[in-house]
């Protein structure tokens, strides 16, 4: 029915910086709320940023000054820009989003996750 993608995740050094992109594809009529997650090893999954269909954003106190949330609603993708990234940051980043189907009515998605990792 419908797939999301999670891409940019990698290894980078305490300081820099990663941008995830996720993107859905399938038989999509409408997408509202983005939102991303993450799960790091031992802890439970948290989440951390969501902007609506409208672009109001939200975000985790932990990420907030230092990751933006942004969407391309002509392309269905959301992205996630971090800066300043710290080891506690070191998660598998998951896109979420609420999905009308094509001959359906809104469900929830979750893509497969990108593994980032901030150490030096």
């Amino acid at each position: 029915q419908v797939q999301l993608v999670e891409s940019g995740g990698g290894l980078v050094q305490p300081g820099g910086s990663l941008r995830l992109s996720c993107v859905a594809s399938g038989s999509i009529f409408s997408i509202g709320e983005m939102d991303w997650y993450r799960q790091a090893p031992g802890k439970e999954r948290e989440f951390v940023a969501a902007i609506t269909g409208g672009g109001t954003t939200n975000y985790a106190d932990s990420v907030r000054g230092r990751f933006t949330i942004s969407r391309d609603n002509p392309k269905n993708t959301v992205y996630l820009q971090m800066n300043s990234l710290k080891p506690d940051d070191t998660a598998v980043y998951y896109c979420k989003a609420d999905i009308r189907v094509i001959g359906f009515g809104y469900d929830t998605y979750w893509g497969q996750g990108t593994q980032v990792t901030v150490s030096s």
